[in-house]
Protein backbone atom coordinates (compact mmCIF):
# COMPACT_ATOMS: atom_id res chain seq x y z
CA UNK A 1 0.00 0.00 0.00
CA UNK A 2 1.10 3.21 -0.56
CA UNK A 3 2.17 6.16 1.64
CA UNK A 4 0.63 9.66 1.54
CA UNK A 5 3.44 10.83 0.56
CA UNK A 6 4.21 8.16 -2.68
CA UNK A 7 0.65 8.98 -3.62
CA UNK A 8 0.73 12.88 -3.81
CA UNK A 9 4.36 12.65 -4.97
CA UNK A 10 3.77 10.15 -7.94
CA UNK A 11 0.99 12.46 -8.81
CA UNK A 12 2.88 15.85 -8.93
CA UNK A 13 5.98 14.58 -9.64
CA UNK A 14 5.72 15.37 -13.62
CA UNK A 15 4.21 19.09 -12.86
CA UNK A 16 7.25 19.82 -10.75
CA UNK A 17 9.86 18.55 -13.51
CA UNK A 18 8.16 19.84 -16.32
CA UNK A 19 8.08 23.18 -14.52
CA UNK A 20 11.71 23.08 -13.87
CA UNK A 21 12.61 21.63 -17.18
CA UNK A 22 11.03 24.78 -18.70
CA UNK A 23 12.59 27.09 -16.54
CA UNK A 24 15.99 25.74 -16.59
CA UNK A 25 16.55 24.15 -20.37
CA UNK A 26 18.50 21.09 -18.53
CA UNK A 27 16.67 17.88 -18.16
CA UNK A 28 19.64 16.53 -15.83
CA UNK A 29 19.46 19.79 -13.36
CA UNK A 30 15.63 19.18 -13.72
CA UNK A 31 15.49 16.01 -12.09
CA UNK A 32 18.08 17.17 -9.40
CA UNK A 33 15.53 20.04 -8.58
CA UNK A 34 12.73 17.49 -9.01
CA UNK A 35 14.19 14.80 -6.40
CA UNK A 36 15.32 17.94 -4.28
CA UNK A 37 11.78 19.41 -4.09
CA UNK A 38 10.44 15.73 -3.21
CA UNK A 39 12.51 15.47 -0.36
CA UNK A 40 11.24 19.29 0.81
CA UNK A 41 7.62 17.77 -0.05
CA UNK A 42 8.42 14.27 2.15
CA UNK A 43 10.12 16.75 5.00
CA UNK A 44 6.82 19.18 4.86
CA UNK A 45 4.04 17.05 3.96
CA UNK A 46 2.60 16.94 7.80
CA UNK A 47 2.20 20.53 7.66
CA UNK A 48 0.43 21.41 4.37
CA UNK A 49 -3.11 21.16 3.93
CA UNK A 50 -4.15 19.31 0.58
CA UNK A 51 -5.05 22.87 -1.11
CA UNK A 52 -2.02 24.19 -0.79
CA UNK A 53 -0.22 21.37 -2.17
CA UNK A 54 0.41 22.93 -5.67
CA UNK A 55 1.00 26.72 -4.95
CA UNK A 56 3.84 25.03 -2.04
CA UNK A 57 5.11 22.76 -4.99
CA UNK A 58 5.16 25.01 -7.55
CA UNK A 59 6.78 27.93 -5.07
CA UNK A 60 9.44 25.63 -4.27
CA UNK A 61 10.35 24.21 -7.76
CA UNK A 62 10.99 27.91 -8.72
CA UNK A 63 12.92 28.54 -5.97
CA UNK A 64 15.04 25.72 -6.32
CA UNK A 65 15.42 26.93 -10.56
CA UNK A 66 16.57 30.21 -9.43
CA UNK A 67 19.32 28.71 -6.95
CA UNK A 68 20.51 26.12 -9.64
CA UNK A 69 20.94 29.24 -12.08
CA UNK A 70 22.75 31.25 -9.89
CA UNK A 71 24.88 27.92 -9.36
CA UNK A 72 25.27 27.19 -12.71
CA UNK A 73 26.01 30.90 -13.55
CA UNK A 74 28.54 31.38 -10.78
CA UNK A 75 30.14 28.08 -11.94
CA UNK A 76 30.55 28.60 -15.21
CA UNK A 77 32.17 32.19 -14.60
CA UNK A 78 34.63 30.39 -12.57
CA UNK A 79 35.95 27.82 -14.85
CA UNK A 80 34.92 29.68 -18.75
CA UNK A 81 36.94 30.20 -21.00
CA UNK A 82 34.80 31.98 -23.10
CA UNK A 83 35.23 36.09 -21.35
CA UNK A 84 32.57 37.33 -23.38
CA UNK A 85 30.15 34.66 -21.55
CA UNK A 86 28.71 34.28 -25.34
CA UNK A 87 28.84 29.90 -24.69
CA UNK A 88 26.05 30.61 -22.20
CA UNK A 89 23.52 31.94 -24.77
CA UNK A 90 24.03 29.29 -27.16
CA UNK A 91 21.61 26.37 -27.00
CA UNK A 92 22.49 23.25 -28.77
CA UNK A 93 19.92 22.18 -31.15
CA UNK A 94 18.17 19.57 -31.78
CA UNK A 95 17.93 17.37 -35.02
CA UNK A 96 14.97 17.56 -36.50
CA UNK A 97 12.95 15.18 -38.38
CA UNK A 98 11.91 14.98 -41.80
CA UNK A 99 8.53 17.26 -43.39
CA UNK A 100 6.40 18.09 -40.11
CA UNK A 101 8.57 17.03 -37.42
CA UNK A 102 11.18 19.12 -38.66
CA UNK A 103 9.19 22.57 -38.34
CA UNK A 104 7.48 21.30 -34.99
CA UNK A 105 10.93 20.94 -33.98
CA UNK A 106 12.23 24.32 -34.90
CA UNK A 107 9.29 25.67 -33.58
CA UNK A 108 9.34 24.20 -29.75
CA UNK A 109 12.46 24.56 -30.02
CA UNK A 110 12.14 28.99 -30.79
CA UNK A 111 9.48 28.47 -28.21
CA UNK A 112 11.77 27.16 -25.35
CA UNK A 113 14.50 29.63 -26.59
CA UNK A 114 11.89 32.61 -26.53
CA UNK A 115 10.95 31.47 -22.87
CA UNK A 116 14.10 31.70 -21.85
CA UNK A 117 14.50 34.89 -22.92
CA UNK A 118 11.47 36.10 -21.00
CA UNK A 119 12.36 38.15 -17.55
CA UNK A 120 10.99 36.75 -13.93
CA UNK A 121 8.59 36.68 -13.15
CA UNK A 122 6.82 36.69 -16.53
CA UNK A 123 8.31 33.22 -17.42
CA UNK A 124 7.08 31.73 -14.37
CA UNK A 125 3.70 33.20 -14.61
CA UNK A 126 3.36 31.95 -18.84
CA UNK A 127 5.29 28.48 -18.07
CA UNK A 128 2.32 27.64 -14.78
CA UNK A 129 -0.24 29.01 -16.97
CA UNK A 130 0.40 27.71 -20.61
CA UNK A 131 2.29 24.85 -19.79
CA UNK A 132 1.28 23.51 -16.63
CA UNK A 133 -2.22 24.84 -16.72
CA UNK A 134 -2.34 26.61 -13.36
CA UNK A 135 -5.82 28.56 -12.56
CA UNK A 136 -5.13 32.25 -11.91
CA UNK A 137 -5.61 32.05 -8.62
CA UNK A 138 -3.18 28.84 -7.73
CA UNK A 139 -0.88 30.86 -9.68
CA UNK A 140 -1.38 33.72 -7.43
CA UNK A 141 -0.55 31.80 -4.39
CA UNK A 142 2.01 30.03 -5.36
CA UNK A 143 4.33 33.13 -6.81
CA UNK A 144 2.65 34.82 -3.78
CA UNK A 145 1.65 37.79 -6.09
CA UNK A 146 -1.93 39.68 -5.97
CA UNK A 147 -4.32 37.91 -8.54
CA UNK A 148 -4.35 41.27 -10.94
CA UNK A 149 -0.88 41.11 -10.98
CA UNK A 150 -0.91 37.43 -12.36
CA UNK A 151 -3.18 38.86 -14.85
CA UNK A 152 -0.90 41.54 -15.60
CA UNK A 153 2.12 39.69 -15.88
CA UNK A 154 0.67 36.92 -17.94
CA UNK A 155 -0.79 39.36 -20.71
CA UNK A 156 2.43 41.44 -20.73
CA UNK A 157 4.64 37.62 -20.69
CA UNK A 158 2.48 36.37 -23.98
CA UNK A 159 3.04 39.99 -25.21
CA UNK A 160 6.77 39.57 -25.13
CA UNK A 161 7.21 36.08 -25.78
CA UNK A 162 4.99 36.65 -29.77
CA UNK A 163 7.21 39.26 -30.03
CA UNK A 164 10.37 37.23 -29.53
CA UNK A 165 8.55 34.37 -31.95
CA UNK A 166 8.01 37.10 -34.70
CA UNK A 167 11.67 37.60 -34.47
CA UNK A 168 12.57 34.19 -34.72
CA UNK A 169 10.42 33.71 -37.41
CA UNK A 170 11.69 36.90 -39.25
CA UNK A 171 15.13 36.28 -39.15
CA UNK A 172 14.31 32.52 -40.11
CA UNK A 173 12.77 33.68 -43.24
CA UNK A 174 15.50 36.51 -44.30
Amino acid sequence: MLSAFDKTAARHRNRIFTFACYCLGNREEAEDVTQEVLIRLWKNLDSLEEPRIVPWLIHVTRNACIDTMRRRRTYRALVSEDPEGEAMLRVPSRTPGPGVLAEASDFRTQVENALKELAEPYRSVVILREIQDLKYEEISAALGLPLNTVKVYLHRGRRRLRERLREFANHGAA
